[in-house]
């Protein structure tokens, strides 16, 4: 029976988990990026919007349950350091039926969903016409995405970043491609985006499956209902998820209600800021990479009690972040301009986007130190404190955006988000001395 082993920490070991994810990660938001263009082919402005509201309502449905994918993770990299295999199976097993039951209910409530996000978020009439089309395809794949999230976590937390890349990897360009075929030859608009992720995700899902039951029978496990449903085991896993399910709807209701006050600044706003978040998101997720990378060598380090590591893993990662942050900044600053035409044919959003870019090109590198933050807090399964955290950077978020909205518009709701990446960061970083205290400390 093969045990599960803690990755040696080296700038190699780094960048092996980090590479990967990266290439898997930029394929996510490229689907915002090939939605937008294929969907910008079409004249009228609406079409954008629409897609910006109905993917701003999964960010709460689908991301609002990222807590499955950052609570997996953490546990598989402290089971993974403490060479647990029995453990490390039933982690899977935990989150994947916690999985099954959230992506059902979404199915069945779905009707009560759409009628309250639509009616909160508002827009045009045509903006949200062809969102709720589009809605009411992608629900469908609640259980298959949020499936999805659980094998990418625990994948991630040991350390076993190619076969996360290769799920995550068919998962978004079977999306991207099944968009492109359904809008420019098939001319259907919003359902074809719907149907085409709707596909996508039961497809990834039946992949990922076989590679994690061929990663268990490699380690000898399989389904021990005994462990799988030990009630202390569970409280154990939901209290870690109920902190990172308030973590990340905080997070998704700052990208909320960004996405909604531009809704509520008109048609050409909205899509204007749909277009710069793309290029964020793009940026946001090569930078995620590195956070992959902390929450598996940081997590074995703490599974495995060694605090010298734990410090090495968190420095070498860090490192590589900021430094990509930084590149992603510069070249959204030098070829902005190029990647705004290329997302959009309007006349009007292309001139709105042009105004707000230099602030859009800020936001990775500010955002960097938070990201690699939430990777470390996940290994470290420090849910509590990065729930804190977060609701202090959300207050922060609204109090500025209170203030600065109705002088600047569309630049003030750019400057609000900015300040709330720095403000992340800084809390965070202030509290990680009182975590290393907690899980070193006898």
């Amino acid at each position: 029976m093969a045990q599960a082993q803690a990755l040696p920490l080296t700038h190699r070991s780094v960048l092996a988990i980090a590479v990967p994810i990266m290439l898997s990660n930029v394929t996510e938001p490229l689907i915002g990026v090939v939605n937008t263009a294929v969907i910008g082919r079409l004249p009228d402005a609406y079409y954008i919007g629409a897609i910006a509201v109905g993917a701003l309502i999964f960010s709460f449905l689908f991301w609002g349950f990222g807590f499955l994918r950052l609570s997996t993770g953490g546990l598989s990299a402290q089971a993974t350091g403490a060479g647990d295999a029995a453990e490390l199976a039933a982690v899977f097993f935990r989150a994947a039926l916690m999985a099954l039951g959230f992506g059902l209910a979404i199915v069945v409530l779905s009707p009560v969903i759409g009628r309250f996000a639509f009616r909160l978020i508002g827009g045009s009439a045509e903006v949200t016409a062809h969102a709720q089309t589009y809605f009411s395809w992608r629900v469908l794949s609640a259980p298959a995405a949020l499936v999805n999230f659980v094998i990418l976590g625990w994948l991630t937390g040991q350390g076993r970043a190619t076969a996360a890349f290769v799920t995550q990897v068919v998962l978004n360009l079977t999306n991207m491609a099944l968009s492109a075929l359904f809008v420019l030859v098939l001319h259907k608009t919003s359902d074809g985006v719907g149907q085409a992720a709707l596909i996508a995700e039961y497809g990834a899902a039946a992949l990922g499956l076989a590679i994690v039951l061929q990663r268990l029978g490699a380690l000898g496990q399989g389904f021990d209902a005994a462990r799988v449903l030990n009630l202390q085991a569970y409280r154990r896993t939901l209290a870690a998820n109920f902190d990172i399910m308030v973590r990340t709807l905080c997070l998704i209701f700052a990208f909320g209600w960004f996405t909604a006050r531009g809704a509520r600044l008109g048609d050409t706003v909205v899509a204007a800021n749909a277009v710069l978040m793309n290029l964020f998101e793009v940026s946001a997720y090569l930078i995620d990479g590195f956070a992959y990378a902390s929450e598996a060598l940081v997590g074995q380090s703490a599974g495995a009690g060694q605090r010298q590591r734990f410090n090495d893993a968190i420095w070498l990662t860090s490192s590589w972040a900021v430094a990509v942050g930084a590149l992603c900044s510069l070249t959204l600053v030098v070829a902005g301009p190029w990647f705004i035409d290329l997302l959009t044919l309007n006349p009007d959003v292309r001139m709105m986007a042009r105004a707000s870019l230099w602030l859009a090109a800020a936001t990775p590198l500010l955002g960097s130190v938070a990201f690699q933050f939430d990777g470390i807090y996940t290994g470290a399964l420090a849910t509590r404190d990065m729930r804190n955290t977060m609701l202090i950077s959300l207050a922060v978020f609204m109090a500025l955006w209170w203030v600065l909205e109705p002088r600047y518009g569309i630049t003030g709701l750019w400057l609000a988000l900015c300040a709330f990446f720095i403000a992340r960061g800084v809390t965070m970083a202030l509290r990680l001395p009182a975590i290393e205290r907690r899980l070193f400390t006898p």
